[in-house]
């Protein structure tokens, strides 16, 4: 990447001079980040109930991908009525990206911005995300987005666990699609992604695993807007997915 643009993505970013990938001096400095873009309402609220993924029965898999696994996995989610979500979308989002990406970064939910736009993390959580990216020099075109649940939630309310039951299989499926290397998992999709209970707060900086692929922690960017004060820890978590995407090329 051309030096000059790299300082203007990391002048985005708040952060004054390139860092070592491996580790964050104290001296860091995350300043305010997308100043001109106002702050939105519809973040994700906190989830008020358990995931029962161990111990309620799994919804039965509808048509699983074969040959044609992508092709087949879209129909299945876009024409989705598995629980009453599909009431309140314009359309289902299956997830958007490089279908052999390193990375997958999993959310929670679409929002109304999402659902209107057709796009997974759009608006300005998009331009966010975008931004946090290129300061890593990671392009979102390389990288697959998705979430937990295909469908917008009413009134950006939390998610009831019945309704994020009828979407694991499609989780699963897509992650056997997929094969990544490391899960980006962002706010209240952590929780039930890794069956615990245990604050986000204590969770970042944490080795964890689903299905025996590395998971990282972070906030997401609806929750960043919201808080512009935590985007230092943001830029930690994604110092620390450059660092462990660079352990496999070292492998490689």
């Amino acid at each position: 990447m051309d030096e000059q643009l790299r300082q203007q993505y990391l002048k985005i970013m708040g952060v004054s001079v390139w860092q070592n990938k491996t580790a964050v001096p104290p001296a860091v400095e995350i300043l305010t980040l997308l100043d001109d873009i106002p702050l939105v309402n519809n973040i994700e609220s906190p989830c008020k109930e358990p995931s029962l993924r161990a111990v309620v029965e799994p919804v039965p898999e509808v048509n699983k991908p074969a040959m044609d696994g992508w092709q087949i996995l879209q129909e299945n989610i876009q024409n989705c009525q598995r629980c009453e979500l599909n009431q309140y979308r314009q359309q289902a989002l299956v997830g958007e990206g490089h279908q052999q990406a390193d990375v997958v970064f999993i959310g929670e939910a679409p929002n109304d911005v999402d659902d209107k736009a057709g796009q997974v993390c759009a608006g300005q959580a998009g331009q966010l995300l975008d931004a946090m990216l290129k300061a890593i020099e990671l392009d979102r075109q390389k990288i697959y987005w998705l979430n937990l649940l295909k469908c917008k939630l009413p009134e950006s309310r939390a998610p009831h666990t019945s309704e994020l039951l009828c979407c694991d299989d499609y989780l699963q499926q897509q992650i056997n699609l997929l094969q990544p290397k490391v899960i980006y998992a962002m706010g209240n999709a952590v929780q039930h992604l890794l069956l615990t209970q245990q604050p986000l707060a204590a969770m970042r900086r944490r080795a964890h695993h689903y299905n025996g692929i590395p998971v990282i922690v972070s906030l997401s960017p609806q929750q960043l807007l919201q808080s512009p004060d935590d985007k230092r820890k943001a830029w930690q978590d994604l110092l620390q997915l450059k660092k462990t995407l660079a352990s496999f090329s070292d492998v490689d």
